[in-house]
């Protein structure tokens, strides 16, 4: 998917929201249990009560791997079930994957030709050899994370190294590599306050920021000092959305929850 099919479908939707979709089976309406494939039937219901509200799924792999192959074939189905019903969705692997060069190609063949996700999540920490086979795809999109919405992100990309602080020098370095402008940025949203001088280092990126409701980001804040004349953004929202109600109701609650937001951004792009 190219940066203007997605810029095509915020102007469309009126929203730049990206849905999480974190399945965990304790969290999930009980009666879902009973099924052969219960994430996967729990994704389906979320995906038909919110395709229309947002512009991005951001399944986080990790919740798919820890219940093994069940887990692994929930993912496949679900992918699947976006890019059929709605291919004009992007679609993020959320699988914080990099690694050596031919490792990375391997990874980014998996997701890429195998799952046919839009773009993936990587981290930049190993350099330009593990990210660069991920940028060799065209149409596709590389989302580095840059400064993340966790405590402990203060543990190391805040800090200096020759007076600038570690993440900005992972945003200036990455422009210089290879196919840099199928580069996206996680920022989280708890780290509003640094998007001003972000955007002075990347301007024109789509910036995918988590953070957004249960862990307290500001959507307000984000889109003042990070959003561009493209947009820029893709707010993510993940237990907020998928757990408003562990009842019958779970997906309309959801789809409720997931309007909210939307209406906030129409109001902002207005």
């Amino acid at each position: 998917m190219t940066t203007a099919e997605i810029v095509t479908q915020i102007q469309k939707k009126k929203s730049f929201l990206c849905i999480g979709l974190d399945v965990d089976l304790n969290k999930i309406p009980s009666f879902l249990l009973q099924k052969e494939d219960p994430i996967f039937e729990f994704n389906k219901a979320i995906i038909d009560a919110t395709h229309h509200l947002c512009v991005a799924y951001k399944p986080n792999t990790a919740f798919y791997e820890a219940y093994g192959i069940k887990g692994w074939i929930s993912l496949e189905k679900t992918i699947k079930y976006i890019n059929d019903k709605h291919p004009e969705i992007f679609t993020i692997a959320d699988a914080k994957r990099g690694d050596i060069g031919n490792t990375s190609s391997m990874y980014a063949k998996a997701f890429f030709e195998d799952l046919l996700f839009d773009s993936i999540t990587v981290a930049p920490y190993m350099g330009r050899d593990s990210v660069e086979p991920f940028l060799s795809f065209k149409n596709k999109h590389t989302i580095l994370l840059a400064l993340t919405s966790n405590t402990g992100a203060f543990d190391f990309q805040t800090k200096e190294i020759e007076g600038k602080e570690v993440y900005k020098q992972v945003l200036e370095t990455s422009k210089s590599w290879k196919n840099s402008e199928n580069l996206m940025y996680v920022v989280g949203a708890t780290k509003a306050s640094y998007l001003e001088e972000i955007r002075r280092i990347i301007p024109n990126s789509f910036l995918l920021v988590p953070g957004v409701g249960a862990q307290g980001g500001n959507l307000q804040e984000v889109c003042k000092y990070g959003m561009n004349n493209q947009v820029g953004l893709l707010i993510n929202s993940s237990r907020g959305i998928l757990y408003a109600s562990k009842e019958d109701d779970f997906a309309k609650a959801a789809s409720k929850k997931a309007a909210e937001l939307q209406a906030q951004m129409a109001e902002i792009l207005s």
